[in-house]
């Protein structure tokens, strides 16, 4: 019996990436000051889950690629609305570069993320995917504790 994958390699990077636009209008959606300074029940700002989210990405499928292990810093220098997104908006086309580099052998192989993580790579890329989400719903209860309407959660377009 040929054993055929639920989902490709290719279709996971657009759904990963779909996911990452929808962040992004999130991220877009707040005002410059409370990005900064607004939270909720000790949680962090929706500017510091924005680096933490910066900070895994980009580096963990890196260290997958280049096969390193250095440890990860969510103390990026980005201070302004503009300069979160412009991050994240170089990092879109790395993320498909990267992940274009990954052969499928290589997703099942186990992988220390950050010398910390060690699960295959499929798990690894997952757990960027679901760290995302996670922070994401942060940034909806933010949004509508300011006031203000987020994106629809299926608007992934």
């Amino acid at each position: 019996m040929e054993h055929k994958a639920i989902i490709t390699p290719e279709e996971l990077l657009k759904h990963w990436q779909g996911h990452r636009r929808l962040t992004r209008k999130v991220l877009a959606a707040f005002p410059e000051k409370e990005l900064f300074e607004f939270s909720i029940g000790g949680m962090r700002t929706y500017a510091d889950l924005t680096k933490e989210m910066l900070s895994i990405a980009v580096p963990g499928l890196e260290g997958i690629v280049n096969n390193t292990t250095e440890g990860y810093s969510h103390n990026l220098d980005l201070q302004t609305k503009d300069a979160l997104l412009q991050a994240w908006d170089e990092d879109t086309p790395r993320i498909d570069e990267l992940f274009g580099r990954i052969t499928e052998q290589r997703f099942r192989e186990d992988f220390n993320l950050f010398g910390e993580y060690k699960f295959p790579v499929i798990e690894n890329i997952q757990y960027f995917i679901d760290n995302e989400i996670h922070h994401r719903g942060q940034g909806y209860v933010y949004l509508r504790a300011l006031g203000i309407e987020p994106p629809m959660f299926w608007d992934r377009y």
